[in-house]
């Protein structure tokens, strides 16, 4: 065997180790996944652990992956095709890492969802999650297999799947329409929607969202001693957003 061939075999086998390594912490970010939306639906607080449990998996995996990655760049120095698989693999570890973060704060949400309500959008929910579960488990597959078909496929699935978060926004909107009691718990699942809480979060110049006791302080100023002198004021508690610039279908709550 030449310098050469034994070069390529090692690297080829450095290769197959990374990408079991990738689709193990798939597996488990979408195990987490599942147990999350899980822990969200029936209120097991074993699921709950268990989502916590994989989360320090899902992060040990992370750190492995991102150190395999660094040393096949470093003493493999591959190019073109082969470089852009390790760059690849970085990039779909970071994207299961971000599953695994989310799932944990489903989790941690599900501890406090009343499921009694029957306002709440449960069967909205469940189908959302069980689309976006598919989702995961077909990306993984097409990482596995190397299928651009599947991938190509997703494409579509992710807009249906965005189609059920807009229906579900409105759902929550209109279920806070319905009362104050019903504002806290349906914000919290707005919340768990990290690109739509990103999105709000940049609209407000403060950069947070508001929450229930920012109107309350508000109103407790305006009926205290404090407050005797102002009369005839309109108090903006929007942290900063005078004019609305994010058509979330909440504008008029």
């Amino acid at each position: 065997m030449t310098l050469n061939e034994h070069t390529v075999r090692a690297f080829d086998a450095d290769i197959a180790g990374l990408r079991r390594t990738v689709a193990e912490m798939g597996g488990l970010a979408a195990r987490q996944f599942r147990h999350a939306i899980d822990a969200l639906l029936t209120g097991d607080a074993a699921a709950v652990e268990r989502v916590l449990a994989d989360e320090r998996l899902v992060d040990t995996l992370h750190v492995r992956i991102d150190d395999q990655c660094g040393r096949i760049i470093a003493l493999r120095q591959p190019i073109a095709v082969d470089l852009r698989e390790v760059i690849g693999a970085i990039h779909t570890i970071a994207d299961f890492a971000r599953i695994g973060d989310e799932s944990t704060k489903i989790a941690l949400k599900a501890r406090g969802f009343d499921r009694s309500d029957p306002s709440a959008p449960i069967q909205r929910i469940a189908g959302m999650a069980a689309r976006a579960g598919g989702m995961l488990d077909r990306a993984i597959d097409a990482f596995v297999r190397r299928d651009v078909r599947i991938a190509v496929e997703l494409g579509a699935t992710d807009d249906e799947v965005d189609a059920l978060r807009d229906e579900l926004v409105a759902a929550l909107a209109d279920r806070m329409r319905a009362g104050s009691a019903q504002i806290r718990p349906s914000l919290d699942l707005v919340m768990g929607n990290e690109k739509l809480r990103n999105q709000m979060e940049a609209a407000t110049p403060l950069a947070r969202i508001g929450v229930p006791e920012d109107i309350a302080a508000a109103v407790l100023y305006l009926a205290s001693q404090a407050g005797a002198y102002v009369t005839g004021k309109v108090l903006e508690v929007d942290g900063g957003l005078q004019q609305p610039n994010l058509d979330l279908g909440l504008a008029d709550l």
